[in-house]
Formats: C-alpha cells, sequence, structure tokens
C-alpha cells in the first residue's frame, strides 16, 4: 500500500501492521486526503487475515496536532456540509480489529479524538493531550465532547473542552484517557508489546469483545448484556473456541488460526 501523507506497514511484526501518519513539517495535521487514506489503509488491513491487531502512530513530536486548519478557514456551512468529512471518521470506527494509538507529543484537537477513536493508547512521557478548539471560534466535531467526557468525566471533559487547556501524559493516566506510559525512545515499542499480547489471542474472540465494548456506550446495560451473549454464543461456531479449550485441558499454549 504506497499513500502520500502515511505509511504503511502490513507486516511489521507477526500478525501486527503499523500506520504511521506522514505529514512531519505540518506535525500531521489531518488533512482530508490525510483522513481518506487512514480510512482505505485501515480498510485494507481489516481484511487481511493475517493482521490481528493494528497500531497507529505518528512520530515523536506529534500523533497529529489537530485537523487542517488551512483547509476550512474560508469555508461556510453549507460547504461543510457538502464535505461532510466525518463520514471519513465514521468508517474509521467501523474498524473490526483492535485499533491502537502510540502517541508522543501533541494529540491536539482532531489528533486527540483521532486517538480516542482507537481502542487503546499508549503514550510517551511527552504526550499532551487537548481540544483547543475554542481557541479558534468552534468546538470539537469528530467526538470530542463525547469520548472525552465518557473517558475523562464531565468536569474535566468540560475544563478542557472550554479552556482549550491540554493535559500531560500523567494526568491523562490519572484521569482513564490512556493505557499506559512509556519513555519517548521506547513508546511505539510498548504499544507494540501491547498488540502482540492480543496477536497471540484468538482473532475472532477479541473482534467479537471489541465489538460487544464499543456497543455498550450505545447501548443501555439490558441490551448491552444481551448484545454481548450473543457474540459469546457465536464464538462456540468457531475452531478457535475448541483449540483454546482443549489447550487449557491438556495444560498447553492455543494456537489460533482464526476461525
Amino acid at each position: 500500500m504506497t499513500f502520500e501523507f502515511i505509511i504503511v506497514e502490513p507486516e511489521y511484526k507477526k500478525h501486527i501492521a503499523l500506520i504511521r501518519l506522514n505529514r512531519p513539517d505540518a506535525l500531521n495535521a489531518l488533512n482530508l486526503q490525510l483522513m481518506g487514506e487512514l480510512r482505505d489503509a485501515l480498510k485494507e488491513l481489516d481484511d487481511n487475515d493475517e493482521v490481528r491487531v493494528i497500531v497507529l502512530t505518528g512520530n515523536e513530536k506529534a500523533f497529529a496536532a489537530g485537523a487542517d486548519i488551512k483547509q476550512m478557514a474560508d469555508k461556510n456551512a453549507i460547504d461543510m456540509l457538502k464535505i461532510d468529512q466525518f463520514t471519513t471518521w465514521d468508517q474509521i470506527k467501523k474498524t473490526k480489529k483492535p485499533l491502537i494509538a502510540a502517541v508522543s507529543g501533541f494529540a491536539l484537537g482532531g489528533g486527540c479524538e483521532l486517538a480516542m477513536t482507537c481502542d487503546m493508547i499508549v503514550a510517551s512521557e511527552s504526550a499532551k493531550f487537548g481540544q483547543p478548539e475554542i481557541k479558534i471560534g468552534v468546538m470539537p466535531g469528530a467526538g470530542g465532547t463525547q469520548r472525552l467526557t465518557k473517558a475523562m468525566g464531565k468536569a474535566l471533559a468540560m475544563e478542557m473542552i472550554l479552556t482549550g487547556n491540554f493535559i500531560d501524559a500523567e494526568k491523562a493516566l490519572q484521569h482513564g484517557l490512556i493505557n499506559r506510559i512509556a519513555p519517548v525512545e521506547l513508546y511505539l515499542d510498548e504499544a507494540i508489546k501491547l498488540a502482540t499480547e492480543i496477536a497471540l489471542q484468538s482473532p475472532l474472540a477479541t473482534q467479537m469483545a471489541k465489538e460487544a465494548i464499543v456497543k455498550s456506550f450505545d447501548l443501555g446495560i439490558s441490551e448491552g448484556v444481551l448484545f454481548e451473549r450473543k457474540n459469546y454464543y457465536l464464538l462456540f461456531a468457531g475452531q478457535d473456541q475448541k483449540e483454546g479449550m482443549n489447550a487449557f485441558i491438556e495444560k498447553r499454549k492455543p494456537d489460533f488460526k482464526g476461525n
């Protein structure tokens, strides 16, 4: 896969694909082309049976410092409706395989929203998270008001969004926005380590478990439990369930095939 603004390594490590945002001169600002490329890459990796986990990263200076303001500054409401940029975000959200964000430096505005769209976040000690859209006269539009509130609670989300102030990795970890922190030189290795642990599990089970967790944000507890139960039963139709349970009984490591 060849793109202009992202670099894709489908075989970065066994069963793990790596996507690097690659607009370093613009701090990986998320223009329409980059987001379209990211959508297409994730779809291809989702369809690749050899890939079980996907890691998304930027560089040490910036995961992504926000949307590309130059593409929006002269637009009116009708222009924005016609561009319909958030359709791309909706498609990215539908990625079935576990998606881990490896964040160093700035993850601001759309960059913070993109990290939160992923399933897990591993951050470097230099990471800064924020939704500073208020400072340019708008507000988050790619899920920031919803995901930040659900991750960190109303009070802190309100403060961050209404002031535009950033938080560091320690505070993000303390309030449940991220999974773990690593030194700058090791943050990607730490994300790959987490991805490797997940890739050892049954691909069917990880995808169905992810689907049920994501559904929990849309459903009440009763409906969510019914959805979880349906996915649980469906896994008994696959060979991975037989392999996993037999391996447990035989006191050996399972060899999952994804079927």
